[in-house]
């Protein structure tokens, strides 16, 4: 595939482009889908690996998928047996958006700047958790950080209906210990 440049400035392959549907899936994957079915709605991918997703809630169950064996490109978080919780790594995975907008491999300060402007339109209603993550439980979306070669640039984590209360709360939210795990959420000037 050819390289393409993102408005987030991360170099690569070219990307699925995936849509998100607030609450109810990201792309071809919707929340409550079974093990089996989100494997065949991720053509070329395969299961890198599945793990224990938290340590304090060990029915979370998460499976990474990707292109190659070091390339994971989306991870998926089940519990009994049933998609609750899906992010996309900055470089391999899809892009993601919202309303037209990109969410994956962005600058932090350019995807927050929307987010912030969302808000002060009531257009959404923003919040922070503790580690500085902007979210919106409304959405079912929180967006992290990821240190990509000379960067610091932006990767979705999206909950279903049921688990969006309280989602940007690392603490009393639902998404795993281990998608907040890493950089916290640059402060303006950082890099």
């Amino acid at each position: 595939m050819a390289a393409v440049e993102r408005r987030g400035a991360v170099k690569g392959p070219a990307r699925w482009d995936w849509e998100l549907l607030p609450l109810e899936g990201v792309g071809p994957l919707c929340f409550g889908m079974r093990i089996t079915e989100v494997a065949a709605v991720l053509p070329g991918m395969t299961e890198l690996r599945r793990f224990q997703a938290d340590p304090s809630f060990p029915e979370a169950l998460g499976v990474e998928f990707g292109m190659g064996r070091d390339e994971p490109a989306v991870y998926s978080y089940f519990v009994d047996g049933r998609l609750f919780c899906a992010a996309v790594d900055a470089v391999h995975g899809p892009q993601v958006t919202l309303w037209g907008r990109e969410l994956t491999a962005c600058v932090p300060a350019d995807l927050e700047q929307f987010l912030v402007h969302a808000d002060g339109c009531g257009v959404l209603d923003v919040s922070y958790g503790p580690r500085g993550n902007p979210g919106v439980n409304g959405l079912g979306l929180v967006v992290r950080v990821q240190e990509v070669a000379d960067a610091v640039v932006t990767r979705p984590v999206m909950v279903g209906r049921g688990w969006a209360e309280r989602c940007t709360d690392d603490w009393e939210g639902s998404i795993p210990e281990c998608e907040w795990v890493g950089r916290l959420w640059p402060h303006a000037g950082e890099t």
